[in-house]
């Protein structure tokens, strides 16, 4: 019998078991300990993405429970399963006249839309060209597409450009390649050139796919691609979550120029993670419905308001003055000596009562520890500056 071939279900688990073992105690080590605790009342919330603050708003959490009484708690299976609750097709509408474009298709999250688009646009034949700060579920989109897959340095247009070209260099005038892009990246809140980006991909005959998740309903006018004008351009595909400024969950593909329809149709029916992922949730759906009734500007003015009150603190402290890293939208990153220091820091916070994002590596692209600092509209301007200047102070302390 050759060598182990007498081993039995006890020795593959002992041998599993070890190894998870092994990397919790990697982890531990380099993260200290964890907690996953709910803040106290009372508390800053300077982690969360619920930039408008309609996860706690109560017309927002009528219209789940009205959702959920009217068409249960569940979707229960794929649309193409069981067919599609009315609440649905309504959200699509609605997100799609919010962000100025002519189709919606939503999906279970934001995620889960990433993902089923990349996979849709890709197969034998196709180029993916990345940022290399690009979102996980567009990088996994990616890698299960089935595409060809080039990384860009971040921000670099001029990379961009040679990708395309070498592409349609080896595969002619037809060959099928899109750039992605995020409108804000989730880490150092800085914007993607849309305008010269849709504008280079449009001269290679390229699709531009914007991930929106950091800016729909966080950006004048509600969407970035929409403020660039770049709403009904139909070589402009745009991804968005529910999850964040909408305070829901779930997300969505928004389309826009004459050829909306046909895309649209195409993802219905090879995206897998909307033919074979359970719908998104009714009491979801109809939480998203209020929350867009609700980003208005007035809520997503007083956002921007806040964000320039973040730079305004942390720029002016010496403690964090030359670290933090201004983002265009609520996000602001403050470098960190260490990611010991990032944990310390974070978790000293939150005993103070302040959450706030604690990025280090190997989850960063540059390899760089981050306290992230993500603001809401609904904050206390007083509270934001006095929790803002605890930051500082705490930073000055723990990251030695």
């Amino acid at each position: 019998m050759p060598e182990g071939a007498g081993a039995g279900p006890r020795d593959a688990a002992d041998a599993w078991q070890g190894w998870v073992g092994s990397r919790a105690r990697v982890r531990r080590a380099r993260d200290g300990e964890r907690t996953d605790r709910p803040l106290p009342p009372g508390s800053v919330d300077l982690a969360s993405n619920d930039y408008l603050g309609l996860s706690r708003d109560p017309s927002v959490a009528r219209a789940a429970a009205r959702a959920a009484r009217t068409h249960g708690t569940g979707a229960g299976a794929s649309r193409v399963v069981t067919g599609t609750h009315p609440v649905l097709p309504a959200l699509e509408q609605d997100l799609a006249r919010y962000a100025g474009r002519r189709e919606a298709l939503v999906f279970s999250s934001g995620y889960a839309a990433n993902q089923g688009l990349l996979g849709a646009l890709g197969g034998s034949g196709t180029l993916l060209v990345l940022d290399a700060h690009a979102h996980a579920s567009l990088i996994d989109g990616a890698r299960l597409s089935r595409a060809e897959v080039r990384t860009t340095a971040h921000g670099d247009l001029a990379e961009v450009e040679v990708a395309l070209r070498e592409h349609r260099r080896r595969n002619g005038v037809r060959a099928r390649a899109a750039v992605v892009v995020e409108s804000v990246y989730s880490v150092l809140g800085d914007t993607a050139p849309l305008t010269e980006t849709a504008r280079l991909c449009a001269e290679h005959g390229a699709l531009l796919v914007v991930d929106e998740a950091h800016t729909l309903a966080a950006v004048p006018g509600g969407s970035a691609v929409r403020a660039e004008g770049l709403s009904d351009a139909g070589h402009v595909l745009v991804t968005a979550t529910l999850s964040k400024a909408l305070g829901a969950q779930g997300g969505a593909v928004l389309l826009g120029g004459e050829g909306a329809g046909a895309w649209r149709d195409h993802l219905l029916n090879t995206a897998r993670t909307f033919l074979f992922d359970t719908a998104l949730a009714p009491p979801a759906a109809g939480a998203a419905r209020r929350a867009l009734a609700l980003a208005d500007e007035r809520r997503i003015g007083r956002l921007i308001a806040n964000a320039e009150v973040a730079h305004r603190v942390l720029a002016g402290h010496p403690v964090t003055a030359d670290r933090v890293e201004r983002g265009a939208g609520a996000v602001h990153s403050v470098r960190m000596r260490s990611p010991g220091g990032a944990v310390r820091s974070a978790e000293v916070l939150r005993a103070r009562g302040i959450a706030v994002g604690c990025f280090r590596p190997p989850s960063v692209p540059d390899g760089i520890a981050r306290l992230r600092i993500t603001i809401h509209a609904d904050h206390d301007r007083r509270r934001l500056t006095r929790a803002l200047e605890t930051v500082a102070e705490t930073i000055n302390r723990e990251d030695t």
